[in-house]
């Protein structure tokens, strides 16, 4: 199985003066059956090592190209429209399909969008908001941030779109190979219209209020709040709008689901590999909290070769912390960050398309080998990994442990 223990050292800490906190009626959001006060010790520890905002040097990078485009040198990288002054983002129409666009931003006239004119849009239209990045083929999450950019709908008005649009196209630098080129696409009304209660589509060019690095996508990439990674395109530099039917995602070409919404799951973040009779056993974890929300986080212990039912009990989800870390440190959510309140406050927890973090003390057991299990119950009460069990639309499968309790 999957393990995080790399994701464990890829967020800044929530210390202990959070868990300090967990009892006091000003932290919404949080709902524990004591006061922080009798926590036990061995619970305690654990969650006072946990970490919320993922640094970017962190993260864990999935990137494409031979070579991959953050490994070129600063004068490639400059050359390729990877840094500020150099950077051309194009929209055009599609050639190959009858879209109608009046004012085409386009490098062959002149007109593309660069970078100082993504900071003038950026003086009135920034947004920020908290995301995590997940592949859609791997259970662990890449990491969390805060994101900051202009909605990309502001920057395809510029081009003035009229007529026969039905999707939006788009890519990022891919080595000036053609075989090389990794594309994602979007219904052009998610573009240019948000569900309710979901962020906008950002062309993004802050990671946790630092400019991206080109490891994250800069200088300016894509970032679709509801779905996985593949449809956040790194180091973008041009925008098609087409009136094709299709979408023309290169996820779609490896037998992908790329209409898919990030899913719930839980993940182990700790866990003791062995423990002794009569010692309690703390776990924790994170939560990813995908379209259909999230209720609970469950966890199960039981023996390895055990064939009853597997036995469920809730975990304690955590509240938002009061450090949220990374390049941030002890400051608040710098930019006004969508879904919280003027003292910075989030306006309700856990948020969509975000992590949450919760932690569990188990009872102790004789000895013998266990298998340790966690799940999520979604807002329908859909337990893990249901109601979207299959792989190709996002890992969500149950993660199992092994626990071994020594005589």
């Amino acid at each position: 199985m999957p393990t995080t223990d790399d994701l464990l050292q890829q967020h800044d800490q929530l210390t202990r003066r959070y868990f300090v906190g967990l009892g006091a009626a000003a932290m919404t959001g949080i709902a524990l059956s004591r006061a922080a006060a009798d926590l036990p010790p061995e619970l305690a520890e654990a969650v006072g090592k946990l970490e919320y905002l993922t640094p970017d040097a962190r993260f864990k990078n999935v990137s494409r190209g031979t070579p991959p485009p953050p490994t070129l040198s600063p004068e490639a990288r400059r050359e390729a429209g990877m840094h500020p002054d150099t950077w051309r983002l194009e929209v055009i129409a599609d050639p190959e399909t009858d879209a109608q666009v009046e004012n085409p931003l386009s490098k062959e006239l002149g007109t593309a969008l660069t970078w100082t004119d993504l900071m003038r849009l950026a003086e009135e239209r920034a947004v920020c908001y908290l995301h995590v990045m997940t592949c859609l083929n791997v259970g662990d999450p890449c990491g969390m941030g805060l994101w900051e950019g202009v909605p990309l709908r502001d920057v395809i008005w510029l081009a003035k779109p009229k007529a026969n649009i039905r999707q939006v196209f788009y890519n990022g630098f891919h080595n000036h190979d053609p075989a090389q080129i990794f594309r994602s696409s979007l219904p052009f009304s998610r573009a240019l219209e948000d569900p309710p209660g979901q962020p906008p589509v950002l062309l993004c060019y802050r990671l946790n209020g630092e400019y991206l690095s080109p490891n994250r996508g800069g200088p300016v990439r894509v970032i679709v709040p509801d779905a996985y990674g593949f449809k956040s395109v790194k180091w973008v530099e041009r925008i098609v709008l087409s009136n094709a039917y299709q979408a023309n995602d290169t996820y779609a070409e490896w037998n992908n689901d790329i209409d898919t919404p990030l899913k719930t799951h839980a993940r182990f973040l700790s866990h003791p590999e062995t423990a002794r009779p009569g010692q309690a056993i703390p776990v924790t974890g994170l939560a990813q909290v995908g379209g259909a929300g999230l209720a609970r986080v469950q966890v199960s212990l039981r023996p390895k070769e055990s064939t009853t039912d597997v036995e469920w009990i809730d975990a304690e989800l955590l509240g938002p912390p009061t450090r949220w870390g990374a390049e941030i440190g002890d400051g608040p959510l710098p930019g006004s960050p969508l879904g919280f309140d003027a003292s910075g406050q989030p306006l309700d927890w856990p948020q969509p398309f975000t992590l949450a973090h919760w932690a569990a003390l188990l009872p102790p057991q004789p000895p013998g080998e266990y298998e340790l299990s966690c799940r999520t119950l979604d807002a329908a009460g859909h337990a893990q990994p249901m109601p979207r069990p299959f792989p190709k639309s996002g890992n969500n499968t149950v993660q199992v442990v092994e626990v071994r309790v020594e005589g």
